[in-house]
């Protein structure tokens, strides 16, 4: 099977990689990709801004199935354009994807569909004296949401009406462009975070191990919310009993409102969760692999992964292309740039990936280029340096030392990941 991989993340770097070693890929192209990617794949070789140019791509290329990564293709509606051209696309349509490009429509699905979330109140940029009054009388702590797309900064925590009133003030004049031309302000929810990775064919689907992101910037979970500094699987908080109701109370809910609405869903649907006292409630949907999720669940899977992103690409999922590896953990710990998620200096030499490689890890890039054949830190996030253990204690001190043998100038990283679930061991 000849496949195209759309993206150019950590998380595309994972999907590559078990893309790349499923038996049922022929050959792997990506874009626009990254120095990691193309190790393992054959770039485009050309650029691709259209959907009529990926049409094209695809037919040159005779391309059978497209893995799109990230969310911004899918709120463009690219998988619409090239299902209407005959290739199988895993991904969701534009409809379906507004469960995460608006989330606003995201918090009314839910509630018209009874997914337990945080009450809320939504508000255009017409409506900002209305929102004003409602935030006088909020209880604070409360969460203001831009509604759309806002790379993974368009939440933010205020404690106190000043700090609510500042925060409308910049959403509506335009911080987040377009994504902020309504907010979503809702109830802030205590507990802790985990996240579930669903494959679904639009009726049926496969759960994939539980995971749980570190969002903020700083150790214990304090500082501005990131893209993600790093990630576990499977994360023990999600227990057997927890795991039943948030199938029945979560995905298959979402999978069959989706499908009601007559926008059936095809694709991974990413339930952010916040848990407290063994029930989970939906903080965000994403409508892709989350990232640095994937980076700590795909090691933990066996088995033909094209063959399962095909099968639910095309309407008839086989839960039987993969298997779960039993006994395993893994810890993918992010390497950023110091200053990161606001300012930071690019163009550092990165060294020590190769030894990390040698040692065992898997070294996922994302905010890396090549210039004059020498690696780089080009983005906020740079690697996802991850490790396997029998333990999940293992799995983090080896990913803990592999980040020990990758250097470049300004390296920051959280030193707690995975931390809550070692704690939970002991409890």
């Amino acid at each position: 099977m000849n496949i195209l991989l759309v993206g150019s993340g950590g998380r595309e770097h994972a999907l590559a990689l078990y893309l790349s070693k499923s038996k049922s890929c022929d050959k792997l192209y990506s874009y626009p990709g990254n120095p990691g990617i193309w190790k393992i794949s054959e770039k485009a070789g050309k650029e691709i801004k259209s959907h009529s140019d990926y049409i094209g791509f695809c037919k040159e290329n005779s391309i059978d199935l497209v893995v799109i990564g990230p969310e911004q293709p899918l709120a463009d509606g690219l998988s619409d354009s090239l299902r209407q051209n005959g290739i199988a696309v895993f991904g969701p349509s534009k409809l379906a994807a507004r469960l995460e490009s608006s989330k606003g429509f995201a918090k009314d699905f839910m509630q018209k569909y009874k997914i337990p979330t945080a009450s809320f109140k939504t508000f255009n940029k017409t409506e900002q004296d209305q929102a004003t009054d409602y935030l006088r009388t909020a209880n604070y702590p409360i969460v203001i949401k831009a509604d759309g797309l806002a790379a993974g900064k368009g939440v933010i925590i205020t404690n106190n009406f000043d700090e609510s009133q500042n925060t409308l003030n910049q959403i509506f004049s335009g911080i987040f462009g377009e994504a902020g031309n309504a907010v979503v302000i809702e109830e802030f929810m205590e507990g802790e975070e985990a996240s579930i990775l669903a494959i679904t064919d639009g009726k049926d689907y496969l759960l994939l191990p539980p995971s749980q992101d570190h969002k903020r910037i700083f150790d214990g979970d304090k500082g501005k919310n990131t893209g993600g500094m790093g990630a576990y699987s499977p994360a023990p908080i999600v227990n057997d009993n927890l795991l039943k109701q948030i199938e029945n109370e979560i995905i298959i809910p979402a999978i069959n409102g989706m499908s009601t609405e007559g926008t059936p869903f095809m694709g991974c649907l990413y339930a952010g969760l916040m848990i407290k006292d063994n029930k989970a409630k939906v903080v965000e949907f994403n409508v892709r692999f989350g990232d640095p999720e994937t980076q700590a669940v795909l090691p933990l899977i066996k088995g033909d992964f094209v063959a399962l992103v095909y099968s639910a690409a095309i309407g008839k999922l086989d839960k039987n292309k993969i298997s779960i590896l039993e006994n395993n953990h893994c810890c993918c710990v992010v390497l950023a740039s110091d200053g990161y998620p606001d300012n930071f200096e690019k163009g550092f030499e990165i060294s020590g990936i190769d030894d990390a490689e040698k040692n065992g890890a898997f070294v996922f890039h994302a905010g890396t280029a090549l210039r004059e054949n020498k690696l780089v830190n080009s983005g906020g996030r740079v690697l996802g340096v991850t490790a396997l253990g029998e333990s999940l204690k293992q799995a983090v001190e080896k990913a803990y030392h592999y980040v020990e043998l990758i250097s470049f100038k300004n390296k920051y990283y959280r030193k707690d990941i995975g931390l809550k679930g070692l704690n939970r061991h002991f409890e």
